[in-house]
């Protein structure tokens, strides 16, 4: 894991994600860490890793929870039939 100041990595950004390949790059600023330069493998990860800081995202999650803790959810098979309805119904659209 490499740390560089804000200065650093503004002055050499290009080294810096280039370094980020073989791991996390710490940005700090006055000694104390801001930052974190990361790469990115796939659009899968980065897809990831937008939906985990993305506070939209994190209350759809928590308004689920709420509701499977407070209902119970719905059945497995249940879920799955109501998704190939769903997938079926888009899929008659689409050759209209």
């Amino acid at each position: 894991m490499k740390i560089a100041s804000v200065a650093d990595v503004k002055a050499r950004l290009s080294a810096f994600i280039r370094e980020s390949q073989g791991g996390p790059v710490i940005v700090t600023r006055n000694g104390k860490a801001v930052a974190v330069l990361l790469a990115v493998t796939d659009e899968g990860e980065l897809e990831r890793l937008v939906l985990a800081y993305s506070p939209k995202f994190q209350a759809i999650l928590e308004k689920s929870r709420r509701q499977i803790a407070e209902t119970g959810g719905i059945p497995h098979d249940v879920f799955w039939h109501e998704v190939e309805a769903e997938s079926d119904q888009d899929a008659s659209k689409a050759t209209c």
